[in-house]
């Protein structure tokens, strides 16, 4: 009897584990709606995604210590400048837990377009859902909050804001 019972216990679980994964993997893909971030500025001013719409925004998921991160950064920054006239912005979303490093950072690489930061690194809800595994990662959202392009290289950007 107590055989039975340890058999029926292992495919209950089993069929748990089966049908109900501990987390969901969805990936975002282009066509999605871009989901919402609300993250504070240096200055402690609140950002949200849906504040730029009808804009084309490029949202960039970086840190501090990421060397290709800060590589991009004067790239995005001349983007940026290049576009911003016509409704381009850059949401810098780092995932620093020391503020004072995304600080410094910003500062040293001269980054003018929006930054936000969440102290949170894998954990923060933005890069979660977002699905960021791994820096940098970045997203180009169209006017309506719908995703484009899922790491767009620089000519991908370029013409989006060209057309």
């Amino acid at each position: 009897m107590e055989l039975k019972i340890n058999v029926v216990v292992k495919i209950v679980l089993l069929a748990a584990i089966i049908m109900f994964p501990f987390k969901s993997f969805s990936q975002l893909k282009e066509g999605d709606k871009a989901p919402e971030i609300v993250l504070n500025t240096m200055e402690g001013k609140e950002v949200k995604l849906s504040d730029f719409r009808g804009k084309t925004v490029l949202i960039d998921f970086w840190a501090s210590w990421c060397a290709p991160c800060r590589k991009s950064n004067p790239k995005l920054e001349k983007m940026y400048q290049e576009f911003k006239l016509k409704g381009f912005e850059i949401i810098g979303v780092s995932l620093d837990s020391k503020k004072t490093s995304w600080e410094n950072a910003v500062k040293k690489d001269k980054v003018t377009f929006t930054q936000v930061n969440d102290t949170n690194f894998w954990n923060a809800k933005s890069a979660q859902d977002y699905n960021v595994e791994a820096l940098p990662a970045s997203f180009l959202v169209d006017k309506n909050g719908i995703i484009i392009k899922i790491n767009p290289l620089e000519e991908d950007v370029v013409k989006v804001l060209e057309d």
